[in-house]
Order: structure tokens, then sequence, then C-alpha cells
């Protein structure tokens, strides 16, 4: 099933703890994983920024719900127990939702989503538009500045010492090969690049060329690059050759644009910050 929500934990995480036992949530998110018989995947699914599970995030959210709506209290920190009105509510199998001088959080909406959560889902939304807004001007752009923008790229991601020490895409010419570049900023060993701004797809074909010239310059590695796509024929083959051949797409291209900060601004920061309880451990 997928991961229950914090409504569907509410009731479940309330008859848990309803012995008026202390409990810390570490306690008892086991128990409730295995009432909601889910399975060592769906327990193990962390949240698109890999700060957390995403099923362990939902029982704290929940946890929370319920300390609100004052059906559980901390007798001590980090510790929840159940209070006579939690145990009322679970008599009469009453709605759980926080008590009115609580500011609203995403469950008494009822939605399946976290705040965190939702945070994470609309940064995807905005980021997948901007992945858009990248291709459509660098497609809008000359040859030559998309020639220098993969070097600087490139460089950005590691690859090339300085930008100096790096030869600009499309000066070489050679045999399909469209530029060189440094792998590291000693200089070790070299990556030959390709660019193509196309619409199509590239098909196999062309990877085929341009693994020919890297032998033709007894290199080892490449990166070939393109704004559109890569055909599935050209995907398997550099998975069958011996050259390794890194394929960069549309969307990976853009990507990495937004995680190295090329063409990009940062528009706003927001910090998400939580307790720090060794802050608070008293000698």
């Amino acid at each position: 099933m997928p991961v229950p929500t914090i409504r569907q934990i509410k009731h479940p995480l309330l008859q848990l703890v309803a012995d008026r036992r202390e409990y810390q949530l570490r306690d008892i998110v086991d128990q409730l994983a295995d009432h909601f018989a889910l399975t060592d995947e769906e327990r193990s699914e962390f949240l698109p920024s890999g700060s957390s599970k995403r099923f362990y995030n939902r029982c704290g959210w929940a946890q929370s719900v319920l300390k609100q709506a004052g059906l559980l209290e901390s007798p001590q920190r980090g510790y929840h127990k159940i209070t006579d009105q939690g145990l009322e509510a679970l008599s009469h199998n009453l709605d759980i939702r926080p008590s009115p001088d609580h500011l609203p959080t995403a469950d008494d909406e009822e939605d399946d989503q976290t705040p965190e959560e939702y945070i994470e889902q609309n940064y995807r939304h905005i980021r997948e538009r901007l992945v858009a807004e990248l291709l459509e001007e660098i497609n809008d752009n000359s040859p030559r500045f998309f020639e220098e923008f993969v070097i600087d790229l490139l460089v950005k991601m590691g690859y090339g010492g300085s930008r100096g020490d790096a030869e600009a895409v499309g000066r070489s010419g050679d045999g399909g090969i469209d530029g060189v570049i440094n792998e590291d900023r000693l200089g070790l060993d070299v990556v030959y690049v390709q660019a193509k701004r196309w619409e199509a797809n590239v098909s196999r074909p062309e990877i085929q060329k341009f693994a020919g010239a890297l032998q033709g310059q007894r290199a080892r590695k490449g990166i070939f690059i393109t704004t559109s796509g890569f055909s599935r024929d050209a995907r398997e083959y550099v998975k069958a050759i011996d050259s390794k051949i890194v394929l960069i797409d549309g969307r990976q291209l853009a990507e990495f644009m937004i995680d190295h900060n090329v063409g990009v601004s940062t528009v706003n920061t927001y910090e998400l910050k939580r307790v720090d309880s060794d802050y608070f451990e008293e000698d």
C-alpha cells in the first residue's frame, strides 16, 4: 500500500499508546509500520530531499497533531503519553484535529502530505519550469554561445582546472570531436567532448562516429552533450563498448546548470530548521 497519510496514522498511533505508558516516537514507528503492513521498501522510502524517511516523517507530524489537539502530552522531553482527553477520543471514536489556538497544518484540510512534502513538491514544480526555461534560452542563443557555455559548465563541475585551461568546444573539429578538457586539475587524463544543439534525438550512428573518433585519438573517455535526447539504441550502445562515454541529454544539462549555478541566480533562500536537542541537554 502507499505510505499512509497523517490522517490515517493518527488513530492507530493513539491506540498504540492507550496503555498510558510514555513512548518515544522511534519506539512505536515499527509497530505502526506493522499495523499498516508496509513493505521494507515502503518503510525505507525517503523524502526527495533525503532528509528523513517518509513514513517516520509522517508519524512525527501525526504525533504533533495529536499533541496540539490535547490528546497527547509530553511528561519529559522526547516522550509522549496519552491524556484523559485522548482516551475519551478513542472511546467515542472522535475526529482528531488540533485545538483552535494552534496554527493550521496540512492535516487540518485532510491532505496527504506533511509541510516538508508540500515544500519539496512545490520546489520540484519550480525546478521543472526552470529546466524548461533554461533549454529555451540555450536554443534561442547562437551556436557560438553553446560552445562556450558547455565549457563553462564542465569547468564549474570540476573539469579542466581553470576556465583558461579548457579548450572551447567547436575549436578542434577533429574527426567528430568538438573539444577537449582535462578530467582533473592535474591533467592526468583528458576527456573529449561532442555537443549537439539538436531538436531530434541523437541516434546510435552519431554515437558510433564519436566512439570511432575517440579511438582515433587513442582516448578512453568522452562526453556527448545534446539539448534534445538519445534514442534507446544509442544508450544501449554506450553500455556495450569499451570506451567510457557519458551521455548528457537536455534535461540533465539543465539540471547540471541549476546544481552548479550556471545561467541561474538565487532569488530567495529559505532555511528549514528543527529543534537542536543537544542544546537543551543539561549537565
